[in-house]
């Protein structure tokens, strides 16, 4: 008994030693970076470094903040990335958080877009003066057997014309040869007024928390905000097809 009291005030002390160099490094960090967001700090395992998650990136410091390590750590006898690991893990739990049911969606509002067999199934809420969902696109662009359901959603103040060019392109006469024209290669659509969802979209949107663009939703459920590699894109895909399958 003696033994196991004494084990459990050093597992009590060492725990309080944690969580004072986890706040010291917390203190000294926003010291020098008051405007970035510090959203966890943690021991690795490894080399007495502390994990730090800033606006979303992991980074690495000593336990009296010396230095600051910005980059990958490579586990020699594995060849595993431990940080590109980690970041992954933080990233699904982050979309696990912002899962939205996709059968729910207003596909009635959308441009349908079918590419190969359009087995695998993808949302996206898009700006289309927005340099990232311009990206985005160059990066759809490649991917195949999918079937695309765009969401015109024009974000005024960050782009003035945007509600216009999204009325222009639902207005056309071929709705996705339009949006790929000016996406992929910045013809712009002639100036055209039919009925259309535009303003439904950004008001759903809106209730949605839908605050950027672009804004992805796979059909497993998974909603990721911002511009993804056309690695990732391909992974979640991939993930959220077997998914419906199981």
């Amino acid at each position: 008994m003696r033994i196991l009291t004494v084990l459990s005030s050093m597992l009590a002390l060492l725990s309080g030693v944690a969580c004072a160099d986890e706040a010291s490094i917390r203190a000294e960090f926003l010291k020098k970076y008051p405007q970035a967001k510090v959203e966890s700090i943690s021991k690795t395992p490894y080399l007495g470094l502390y994990e730090m998650l800033v606006d979303g990136e992991v980074v690495y410091t000593d336990p009296d903040f010396n230095y600051l390590i910005v980059g990958n750590i490579i586990e020699t006898k594995t060849n595993t990335n431990l940080t590109d690991a980690r970041q992954r893990e933080i990233e699904d739990k982050k979309l696990k958080s912002l899962a939205f049911p996709f059968e729910q969606l207003p596909f009635d509002l959308a441009i349908k877009k079918v590419k190969g067999d359009g087995s695998r199934k993808v949302a996206v809420f898009s700006d289309p003066d927005c340099p990232y969902c311009k990206k985005l696109e160059r990066d759809l662009d490649k991917v195949t057997d999918v079937t695309i359901y765009l969401f015109l959603y024009p974000i005024e103040q960050l782009h003035p014309k945007a509600p216009e060019i999204s009325r222009a392109i639902w207005c056309a006469p071929d709705r996705v040869k339009a949006w790929d024209e000016y996406m992929l290669k910045g013809v712009v659509p002639k100036s055209a007024k039919c009925d259309n969802p535009v303003d439904k979209i950004v008001a759903y949107g809106q209730s949605k928390k839908i605050n950027g663009t672009p804004t992805i939703f796979f059909s497993d459920g998974k909603r990721v905000p911002g511009a993804i590699s056309p690695e990732r894109i391909e992974e979640l895909l991939t993930k959220a097809s077997s998914a419906g399958k199981s």
